[in-house]
């Protein structure tokens, strides 16, 4: 009677709704454990090819893991110091493009008849004045404090990753070759008594030499699974980062016959944000167009450079982007938009920059499920 209610097809559902609600209040409440874990199993798959050729040149572990922290440290290194030193240049002619911003408030209050004495008189400096500063640096310090923590937690979760992970895969392989073997033994001696008419009892050797056989497709299935999701996630680093780096470079040659100031910076906030869906690249336009504005007061031009600006982003983003990824990860547009909506709404920020990914392993997954719901749900979410 319980074997019939749980195999209605409309109670499966519900409890599948159900199931994943409770997922996804998980992953909400524990995301300061789950992302920075994330992230590390990210950058284990990214180091996978360059750990196992280290490994098979008999290279310690520990040195290893040395080399991966090495590499990550200079990259974050490299990035923060630019982007820093960047900042810090523009921060020196801050003064000049605050009065130049004043001036163009004040005199678009003067040409646009507003009476409002607080924009005819408009001065940035005494807005910033007044501003809580003790609450900001204790915000500033707090996200910092939070986002050292996070790296260092990134790098604890993965130095345990590239030790257990073997470990974790063979504990997998067991229990899935496991739950397979039991059920194929069966269907095996179901065809053999269909065929031979016999009473389908399978001899020691036969048994054996069945099970050995199904164990070891079981195997190779465990096998392509992992290494297909090891290739999606390498795919798409190496796509984003190729696509976000011709983008940048596209905007700063761009910036540059445009002559905005510090084309470079805008050309590396292009990079990096991007990497964020969609708010990334908001940003990554702003911030340039209200450098041509400050930098000639002229709004026709600022409108120019927004439109070129956003034309080129346009092009890499919303059109090669979903073309390359969806077509290396095999997952539909629209689905990648979802995903995005999705794992912002779990994560905010970094559910958004892992939400391709983390839906490629998801369809890898079901993929190979025996369920004919779930490889309805890979149809659709396969190109």
């Amino acid at each position: 009677m319980n074997k019939k209610k749980f195999s209605d097809p409309t109670i499966k559902f519900f409890i599948s709704i159900i199931g994943l609600f409770v997922i996804g209040v998980i992953l909400i409440q524990l995301q300061s454990i789950f992302i920075p874990f994330v992230i590390a199993y990210f950058l284990f798959f990214l180091f996978s090819p360059v750990n196992e050729f280290l490994s098979s040149k008999k290279i310690p572990l520990i040195f290893v893991i040395l080399f991966d922290l090495a590499v990550i440290g200079v990259v974050v290194f490299g990035i923060s110091s630019f982007t820093i030193d960047s900042i810090m240049q523009l921060s020196d002619k801050l003064p000049e493009y605050l009065n130049k911003l004043n001036l163009l408030v004040r005199d678009a209050a003067h040409s646009l008849n507003i009476r409002d004495p607080y924009l005819r008189n408009f001065s940035i400096q005494n807005a910033v004045a007044r501003f809580d500063y003790k609450s900001i640096a204790g915000d500033v310090f707090s996200s910092t404090f939070s986002f050292l923590g996070s790296i260092l937690f990134v790098a604890f979760f993965f130095i345990f990753i590239v030790t257990g992970h073997d470990t974790i895969y063979e504990a997998i392989k067991k229990r899935y070759v496991a739950g397979r073997v039991k059920p194929a033994i069966k269907k095996i001696e179901s065809k053999i008594k269909a065929a031979t008419g016999d009473s389908g009892a399978l001899t020691t050797n036969t048994a054996h030499d069945f099970i050995e056989e199904e164990k070891h497709e079981r195997e190779i299935i465990l096998e392509n699974t992992f290494k297909e999701i090891i290739e999606q996630i390498q795919r798409y680093i190496v796509t984003k980062i190729t696509l976000n780096l011709l983008a940048g470079a596209a905007v700063f040659v761009a910036l540059l016959l445009f002559n905005i100031d510090f084309a470079i910076i805008w050309g590396l906030f292009v990079f990096l944000l991007n990497f964020i869906p969609t708010l990334g690249s908001a940003i990554a336009l702003i911030l340039p167009t209200l450098m041509s504005l400050v930098q000639y007061g002229s709004f026709s031009y600022s409108l120019i450079i927004c439109g070129v600006i956003a034309a080129l982003q346009t092009i890499f983003f919303n059109i090669i982007e979903p073309m390359m990824i969806g077509k290396r990860m095999n997952l539909n547009p629209l689905v990648i938009l979802l995903a995005v909506l999705l794992w912002g709404a779990i994560w905010g920020i970094p559910g958004m920059l892992f939400s391709v990914p983390l839906t490629a392993i998801i369809k890898i997954v079901i993929s190979n499920s025996e369920s004919k719901n779930l490889k309805f749900v890979n149809d659709l979410m396969g190109k």
